[in-house]
């Protein structure tokens, strides 16, 4: 028998599920792409859903996702399992493509009606990975990506802050030789460490 705190995360995943708030402003019309668990020890917050994510409803279901699971050193299998890791992005649904390229920021208006809630109902999150830019400014403020990023110690153990792992970050991870030294281990390690406790 599902426990009470599965039963409102059920209700409210498909409140997420249904919400249309946005429906004006998102090019390709509502799809909420999200994963959430009452059980989940990692959370993974990134940007908003891509055209794949939005096609499938499966998150970071794209290069940008396969280049993450290689950061982390896990496999698709436990990417998706849902038991174990948790996906809460800024903004659940794709925002559309900005006239120069690249996708818009996400909507505004999803974050305050739905992240709350749930991460309210997800107590087991012990590692959470700020993936990008808008993640990193809305858990711990303004600041430059990188220098977000080389500060990764800062925030140990509970937060470990990235870039995004799209293909413009190719160059970057080349002008930034420490993140495959020092981060990239110390995130296989928590990731590892949480997971095996899962």
């Amino acid at each position: 028998m599902a426990s009470s705190a599965e039963e409102r995360l059920a209700r409210l995943g498909d409140e997420v599920r249904a919400c249309r708030a946005c429906e004006a402003h998102l090019p390709l019309g509502p799809r909420p792409v999200f994963r959430a668990s009452v059980t989940a020890r990692l959370l993974i917050v990134g940007q908003a859903p891509g055209t794949k994510a939005h096609e499938t409803g499966i998150p970071w279901n794209d290069p940008s996702g396969e280049r993450l699971r290689r950061w982390m050193a896990i496999d698709r299998d436990v990417f998706y399992d849902e038991s174990r890791i948790a996906i809460l992005p800024m903004g659940f649904c794709y925002p559309g493509r900005l006239p120069k390229g690249g996708d818009r920021p996400p909507r505004p208006e999803c974050a305050p009606l739905w992240r709350s809630r749930l991460l309210a109902l997800m107590p087991a999150i012990r590692l959470t990975l700020l993936v990008g830019t808008y993640a990193q400014a809305d858990a711990l403020g303004p600041g430059p990506m990188t220098e977000r990023v080389r500060a990764f110690r800062d925030h140990l153990p509970g937060v470990i802050p990235l870039p995004h792992p799209s293909w413009r970050t190719t160059g970057w991870e080349r002008r930034n030789p420490w993140f495959e030294a020092e981060l990239l281990p110390e995130l296989r390690a928590c990731v590892a460490g949480v997971l095996r406790d899962a």
